[in-house]
């Protein structure tokens, strides 16, 4: 907000002192996420390979990630269960019917000598402010194709993300996406219940939306529950809500004996 102030008052310095504050939040994110620290990180890894799971591609299949982050975490463990990203920088690289496209609505640190249509080139990020454009390449094609997947599917999970008045291109794209099912698809929102009802609060209009403690279950893997309380979570507080949900739909896809045969998810519903 202090970038978008100053950008929108131009102020004598206004762009020197916006670059150096934006150079300094990249400085800061990429000194936090050291490589030795990112290394013990398994929740994104646990989430991949989850839906990875034979008895999870049962029940649901993963569409396509959606990141407004600038960082490579999600990128690292999107590796590690299906190779290098599909980033959607052009119309000339169509996915085929069982990619699932890791789509970076800001743009990332990593694209850096990236090839598209056999050029070679270094992608700016989307910078920090209220103030961001999105039409010029390659970000129209990963918008276009992020409202694509999420017209064919049926849920979108909110993971750490407020969707605050800075994020009116997203509410945006998702209200878009809406008018071209023609049906609405359930919002999970993966957060605590009080930032869940402040979102519920603040986008009424969009029909199906579930905070934390009202996201449906499968309590077949849940014998001590009734079908008159059948959310998947209890909790609605969690100190990380992103690891609750996750522990919770690790259970009711897999069970608590095929999780603990896993690599990364056994580590989140121990």
């Amino acid at each position: 907000m202090l970038i978008s102030l100053i950008e929108s008052s131009k102020i004598p310095g206004w762009e020197y002192k916006t670059k150096t504050l934006k150079t300094l939040v990249r400085e800061d994110i990429e000194q936090i996420l050291s490589a030795p620290r990112t290394r013990r990180f398994h929740l994104h890894k646990a989430l991949f390979e989850l839906h990875e799971h034979p008895a999870t591609l049962k029940q649901e299949a993963l569409a396509g990630v959606i990141s407004l982050n600038y960082d490579d975490v999600l990128d690292t463990a999107y590796r590690q269960y299906h190779g290098n990203p599909r980033y959607c920088f052009s119309l000339d690289e169509p996915l085929r019917t069982n990619d699932v496209p890791l789509l970076k609505l800001h743009g990332s640190f990593n694209w850096k000598n990236v090839k598209i249509r056999g050029r070679r080139r270094n992608i700016e990020i989307i910078p920090l402010g209220s103030t961001k454009s999105y039409v010029h390449p390659p970000y129209g094609c990963i918008w276009n194709q992020a409202l694509q997947t999420l017209v064919g599917c049926d849920t979108l999970r909110v993971i750490g993300c407020s969707l605050s008045q800075n994020d009116a291109h997203l509410i945006d794209l998702l209200f878009k996406a809406h008018l071209e099912r023609g049906t609405a698809f359930e919002i999970e929102i993966i957060a605590g219940e009080t930032v869940g009802e402040g979102i519920r609060s603040n986008y009424g209009f969009f029909p199906a939306l579930r905070t934390l403690t009202s996201i449906r279950s499968d309590y077949s893997f849940f014998p001590r529950r009734t079908k008159t309380k059948d959310n998947l979570v209890p909790e609605e507080e969690p100190a990380n809500p992103f690891k609750t949900w996750l522990k919770y739909k690790s259970l009711a896809l897999l069970g608590a004996k095929k999780a603990g045969l896993t690599k990364h998810v056994k580590k989140v519903v121990k």
